[in-house]
């Protein structure tokens, strides 16, 4: 079969895969049913504006809220919006997720200037307005890449304040448990007016500060008869497992506490929202998993089916064209000087790193792990095969990058590792085997061009000669 024709049978799958993906998460929205009535307690997340990640945290909130309203928790679902946050996303988040949200000034940080500030950061102090939701006995403040595995609504059971510590000293604010209080919101804003110490100036360092002795209590253990505690309390670890924890066993071991949350606090450009995180970071597909089952795909999908339809067209053009691109070059019976052979070989280089950039680039980042691998790959291929085309390229040299990546996602996907350290060894023998193969592609794609401006096959067509189409056909 023409390689051509792989990359259309290919691009029709993906189509397939796409529609079927709209029609079940249309489906399992049909089902859940948001709740609107009122509650004691609540659970509450923040957003706000002014990162380059704006749109992906917007999503992560709706499928923590969805992912929350289809455990049927017994709670308020609140969003805590700063006042610039889009009106549709507002529309989106109380009309069709079920939630209330509580427009508010951005809290002004006044620790911007340390030097160990990170700018992503600067708007986390909007955090503290969970203590200003008084109209509610108990809150859950969360972060919005929580991925919930069970019901947690035994939270509510705690005291002033509960958190977890994912490091030994330090507890984590990605969730944690406290009783609004308009006093003690005063009393936190007017620290940060004062200049409270906060060693990371978010709220990470802020909260951490303003309960200092949080090590020294006991350990939270929900009170069968349902009553609630009172005075402040550590979380067991299973309420915020780090993802970290499960990327070295490859299973969740937590034996303190019921396994009911994940947290993702690595680097913000793994988080599992995003196509590349799997099969990367294997709980990537487990988040998407979550999505698909609530919040669905259909923003994104008008983008894949375009750019599908956009490669199909070059792959197209490729076929009609192939047989007169060679007459397109200069028609020069000297030959080339030394600088345009360089132009040319740099010219192809960049051809085909851009073959490999441009699709990694434009791809929808919170589209579903195994679309956005797809298109990837067949957008690489195709503009792989273009270059390979115009510059004379030997085919499967130039694809031997997307053949490598396809592989390494069969190897990083496999399911059945006793656990990290056999999945990271078997990454790195990959990695060592494969490297002579990249290395002998390149060379010989600098041979092809090198052969071919030696014999002046690419700029030296003389008047009335053509070429054998077997030189634009051959794969190797």
């Amino acid at each position: 079969m023409r390689f051509d024709g792989v990359l259309r049978i290919s691009a029709v799958l993906m189509v397939v895969l796409a529609a079927v993906m709209v029609e079940e998460s249309s489906a399992e929205y049909s089902k859940m049913k948001t709740k609107t009535m009122k509650h004691r307690n609540a659970y509450a997340t923040m957003m706000y504006m002014g990162t380059p990640r704006d749109y992906e945290f917007y999503v992560a909130t709706r499928v923590l809220i969805r992912s929350l309203a289809k455990l049927n928790v017994e709670a308020d679902l609140v969003v805590i919006a700063s006042r610039d946050v889009p009106v549709r996303w507002v529309r989106a988040l109380k009309e069709e997720d079920g939630a209330k949200v509580v427009s508010v000034d951005n809290v002004n940080n006044p620790y911007r200037n340390q030097s160990n500030f990170d700018k992503r950061f600067k708007l986390t102090l909007n955090k503290l307005y969970a203590w200003s939701l008084v109209d509610y006995d108990r809150v859950v403040m969360l972060d919005s890449d929580n991925l919930f595995l069970q019901k947690t609504d035994e939270l509510f059971q705690c005291g002033q304040f509960c958190a977890v510590f994912i490091n030994p000293c330090i507890f984590h604010t990605g969730l944690f448990v406290l009783q609004p209080s308009k006093r003690v919101f005063d009393d936190m804003i007017n620290e940060v007016r004062v200049g409270r110490e906060n060693p990371d100036g978010a709220d990470q360092g802020f909260i951490g500060s303003y309960f200092p002795d949080l090590l020294n209590q006991p350990m939270f253990y929900p009170p069968s008869n349902g009553s609630i505690l009172d005075g402040n309390f550590r979380l067991p670890l299973g309420y915020q497992m780090d993802a970290t924890y499960y990327y070295l066993r490859l299973r969740w071991s937590i034996p303190c506490g019921p396994n009911s949350v994940i947290t993702f606090p690595g680097a913000p450009w793994l988080k599992p929202w995003y196509w590349w995180s799997w099969p990367v970071l294997p709980l990537g597909l487990q988040w998407h998993e979550q999505r698909h089952r609530t919040l669905g795909y259909g923003g994104e999908l008008p983008v894949v089916f375009i750019q599908i339809l956009l490669y199909l067209g070059i792959l197209a053009m490729i076929r009609l064209a192939r047989p007169n691109l060679t007459k397109l070059s200069h028609r020069r019976s000297e030959k080339p000087p030394a600088s345009f052979q360089f132009a040319l070989k740099l010219a192809a280089f960049w051809s085909i790193l851009a073959a490999y950039a441009i699709p990694f680039l434009i791809i929808p980042t919170t589209i579903h792990p195994l679309l956005g691998w797809g298109l990837f790959l067949l957008g690489s291929s195709t503009l792989s095969f273009l270059a390979a085309t115009v510059f004379l390229l030997p085919i499967l040299s130039v694809l031997v990058p997307s053949l490598g990546i396809f592989g390494v996602l069969l190897v990083m996907a496999f399911p059945w590792y006793p656990d990290g350290v056999v999945r990271g060894l078997c990454i790195f023998v990959y990695a060592f085997c494969a490297a002579p193969v990249v290395w002998t592609a390149a060379v010989r794609m600098a041979a092809a061009i090198r052969s071919s401006i030696d014999r002046d096959a690419f700029l030296a067509v003389k008047s009335g000669e053509s070429l054998s189409p077997s030189r634009f056909n051959k794969w190797c």
